[in-house]
């Protein structure tokens, strides 16, 4: 007797179908897996006897072969042991084989028949969807972030009894519904908020211009003078997801199994790891290829404290996602890319004790310590990062007087807001979103600038030592710039201000 159930696998953040053929023959009793399973689906075994014996069902005592296909892919997890559990009730005529023609089943299953939720639910749903699924059946933990795909029947299960159930009689069973759009307008009301940073109006306005133009920036300066506290005020001005963003964000977090009961990201992602997180964790990889923080913080900010104290190979590995906005992993199996393109907000003491340069503290690092802290940032990394902008300790008078009297976040985000609408019409029909996205042929099109402003820039490499790369972010900031300012062409006034924000790390780095 033989069967056939379709399930799927994800291979990077998309995922694949997975044919499960079972065969059951009159001979010595045996239950083999084979197509590449790992120890997970090896095990499912005893999962699926158990699962089936307990919900009073039959489980044949004779020679059982399963064959997961394409057999040259090696399967990983559990999720497939409710279509195994499947295909052997069709195969033993417990389940009509007409009914599960077409569909699709993905499941864990506990030995007492529950059905336990999996990763990577919503990338399987969209594949369904696109394939044209009849059906798919799921976790019911799993239901609703699959439901949101839409254009296709979905049926959450807590029990394999339920899928028996649902298998008998499809018209009894309505399928889960989802609306995304409705979901996305249920966003909580932001934590933190700028009106609560005492002073620091250049900063704030520094972090204004990267939210705009979605740029990179590094704050700078001595402890206490708040760096951090900026930096996590930042997705509270940032515009909020759209749609399609919050898919892929969600698709990402499904395959790294981090979505929870939460069917649909609906905010920005704000990743913050510690510094001594590894090359595999930032990037991606693994023995088991996963998203690293870079492609978690895909549409949203990346935020690493105490920059130099990561480790500069680690450093490195930001270099390709910064530049490409996706995360190239290459293994014996093969090559995967995530998604990763974040907004990267960085921040730094200036030396290893943390005051060069400051007007109360008198710096105890002496100039090669301070020259080999500084130098665990690499020039092409630097290159990288748009705003380089300083922190400086807060006055007496601002510490005293000046809680809770700065602009709000809800004021500046509309700015952002609007900035950010011109660029949706610059580059409607394009993969951008804004102005740090720009390529060469962008750049020259849309940042072109009258004489008057060349020679400020020709000064600028002059005196700055600026790198061509470092040039093409001096022309996207002033496009943001103007873009803040409502105005359509690029002044002296913009240019002048982003080279503002260049002009840091070359004091620094010289």
């Amino acid at each position: 007797m033989l069967a056939q159930v379709d399930s799927s696998a994800i291979l990077g953040i998309d995922a694949y179908v997975v044919r499960v053929e079972v065969d059951i023959s009159s001979s010595v009793p045996m239950f083999t897996i084979v197509g590449l399973p790992d120890a997970a689906v090896q095990e499912s075994r005893e999962r699926v006897r158990s699962a089936i014996k307990n919900t009073g069902l039959d489980f044949p005592l004779r020679r059982i072969t399963i064959n997961l296909a394409p057999a040259d892919i090696k399967k990983q997890g559990p999720a497939f042991d409710l279509p195994i559990a499947i295909g052997i009730l069709a195969a033993t005529g417990q389940v009509r084989s007409e009914t599960i023609a077409g569909g699709m089943f993905v499941g864990e299953l506990a030995l007492d028949g529950a059905v336990s939720p999996v990763s990577g639910v919503l990338p399987m749903a969209i594949k369904a969807r696109t394939d044209k699924r009849p059906f798919l059946v799921v976790p019911a933990a799993n239901a609703l972030e699959a439901a949101i795909v839409g254009d296709v029947n979905v049926y959450g299960v807590k029990t394999l009894a339920d899928v028996v159930t649902l298998l008998s009689d499809f018209d009894a069973h309505i399928p889960l519904t989802s609306d995304p759009e409705a979901l996305l307008q249920i966003v909580g009301a932001d934590e933190l908020d700028f009106c609560e940073v005492k002073g620091q109006e250049h900063v704030k306005r520094a972090l204004e211009v990267s939210a705009a133009g979605g740029h990179n920036i590094l704050l700078v300066g001595p402890p206490g003078s708040g760096k951090t506290m900026l930096a996590r005020r930042v997705p509270s001005i940032l515009p909020p997801l759209t749609l399609d963003e919050s898919l892929e964000v969600t698709k990402i977090y499904s395959v790294g199994g981090l979505l929870g009961t939460t069917a649909l990201v609906t905010k920005r992602p704000f990743r913050a790891p510690h510094h001594s997180i590894s090359n595999a964790a930032l990037a991606g990889g693994g023995a088991v290829p996963r998203p690293g923080e870079v492609s978690l913080s895909h549409n949203g900010i990346l935020f690493l404290d105490e920059l130099p104290e990561f480790r500069r190979d680690v450093l490195e590995v930001l270099r390709q996602p910064l530049e490409d906005g996706h995360v190239t992993i290459a293994r014996i199996a093969g090559t995967m890319t995530y998604p990763a393109r974040i907004m990267l907000v960085a921040a730094m003491n200036p030396c290893p004790c943390g005051y060069y340069g400051d007007t109360v503290k008198t710096c105890s690092c002496s100039p090669p310590m301070i020259a080999k802290y500084l130098q665990r940032i690499s020039g092409p990394l630097l290159d990288r990062i748009d705003i380089h902008i300083e922190v400086p300790r807060l006055r007496q008078d601002e510490m005293i007087h000046g809680g809770g009297t700065g602009e709000p976040s809800v004021s500046i985000r509309d700015r952002v807001l609007t900035a950010r609408a011109v660029q949706k019409a610059r580059f409607e029909g394009t993969n951008l979103h804004c102005n740090a996205h720009m390529g060469a042929r962008q750049i020259k099109h849309f940042c072109a600038v009258t004489d008057d402003v060349k020679d400020l820039l020709r000064a600028a490499i002059s005196q700055l030592g600026l790198s061509a790369r470092a040039y093409d972010r001096i022309l996207k900031l002033s496009r943001t710039i103007a873009d803040l300012d409502s105005q359509a062409d690029i002044q002296l006034a913009h240019v002048a201000e982003a080279i503002q924000y260049r002009a840091l790390d070359r004091k620094l780095w010289g």
